[in-house]
């Protein structure tokens, strides 16, 4: 279950990233119908990203692992602000980075387990 969860949400990052690296920023950050637009495409990754935490979360108090708690609400908010990022185009491709290679590390050592 985990790990069908874990699979698919690094599908969505790297789509994500995908689309940070390969489109355009909206011509304005007040566009309302381009916000609704995001918020319909993304409304699946969110809930599976609330998904996700619970039985990572309730995992992790019951099995010893290397992945700690505080790692995946860390990588939570991460990948929230990867998906805004991903749309509104509006960070250096560095720190983009950074957040995707700080989330994939942790999906990639819960996968591991």
């Amino acid at each position: 279950m985990i790990k069908e969860k874990t699979l698919l949400l690094k599908q969505h990052i790297n789509s994500l990233k995908k689309k940070f690296l390969l489109n355009e920023p909206p011509e304005s950050i007040n566009d309302h119908d381009f916000f609704n637009e995001m918020k319909e495409e993304t409304k699946p990754i969110f809930n599976l990203l609330e998904q996700w935490e619970v039985d990572v979360q309730s995992y992790l108090k019951n099995y010893q692992s290397k992945v700690y708690p505080h790692q995946i609400e860390a990588t939570k908010e991460n990948i929230k602000l990867l998906i805004l990022h991903s749309y509104y185009i509006d960070i250096r491709k560095r720190f983009y980075m950074e957040y995707y290679q700080s989330i994939i590390y942790v999906l990639d050592s819960l996968l591991s387990e």
